[in-house]
């Protein structure tokens, strides 16, 4: 495994001082969750400030695209081509900022009691074929990743990688919401590795979005990480529940340490 690292940043969690503790703590990268104080439009705002910031550091970029109010497989056209809009602007100024990758949510808010489950993962498929199209007039990949309790758990999306050009982001902690231990994620990767471009490091204690520092819970990822080819080259995310960098540096040491064995 050559994997790149970074940390998911938190809402009020102050972008200079994420990239200053990305440089600091030796990462590759920041992923930047675009919303709130670096909704789009704020960062487009602040553009050559961000990449010089970057720049001097060495640093990579990645973002989490925007998921509140966002709804891929809306029954409602128009809301569906808002949200379409709204992500392939965010898309925009993503690679604009020199942004490789970003996690988007293939979900939807649909009254479920409304709307059969079919018709609804067919309109986020569709969705998702038009921005993975859109991203990559931009050299921009799109990894959705599997949500819980959504039209595209980690159980539905083979569907998802079989029927859209999309690479995935694999949320470890969704994963095991999903009902799979660290064998059954393991296999997971075993049978998609070739499709997961991008890892959400969420350690958990139980079937919980719990996102702790990681180490601190019982997901078992010497078996996740060895699940992966040797020549596995994609990016490892720390999502960690915190506005404390003390956590962050905890985890990658912890994560290096890991590395050191791939």
């Amino acid at each position: 495994m050559d994997a790149r690292t970074g940390f998911v940043t938190q809402m009020n969690m102050d972008l200079d001082a994420a990239i200053e503790a990305a440089a600091e703590y030796d990462f590759d990268y920041v992923e930047v969750m675009m919303d709130g104080d670096a909704e789009r439009r704020r960062l487009d705002d602040r553009a050559d400030e961000i990449r010089s910031a970057l720049d001097e550091r060495g640093l990579g970029l990645q973002v989490h695209l925007p998921f509140g109010g966002i709804d891929l497989g809306s029954p409602f056209e128009h809301v569906r081509a808002g949200s379409v809009a709204e992500q392939k602007a965010a898309i925009d100024t993503a690679a604009a900022l020199g942004a490789e990758k970003g996690v988007l949510h293939p979900t939807t808010g649909a009254w479920s009691p409304a709307w059969d489950r079919t018709s609804l993962r067919n309109n986020v498929l569709e969705s998702v074929r038009e921005l993975v199209a859109h991203a990559a007039e931009h050299e921009f990949e799109v990894c959705a990743e599997n949500i819980p309790r959504s039209v595209f758990r980690t159980h539905e999306f083979p569907q998802l990688l079989a029927e859209t050009k999309a690479s995935m982001t694999l949320d470890t902690g969704h994963a095991r919401m999903d009902g799979r231990d660290t064998g059954g994620i393991a296999s997971f990767v075993e049978e998609h590795s070739s499709r997961i471009s991008h890892v959400h490091l969420n350690d958990t204690r139980q079937a919980s979005d719990e996102h702790l520092p990681f180490g601190a819970g019982n997901l078992g990822f010497e078996r996740i990480f060895g699940a992966f080819p040797a020549d596995w080259t994609g990016t490892l995310s720390l999502e960690v529940f915190t506005f404390g960098y003390d956590y962050i540096e905890t985890s990658k040491r912890h994560l290096d340490e890991l590395l050191a064995d791939y």
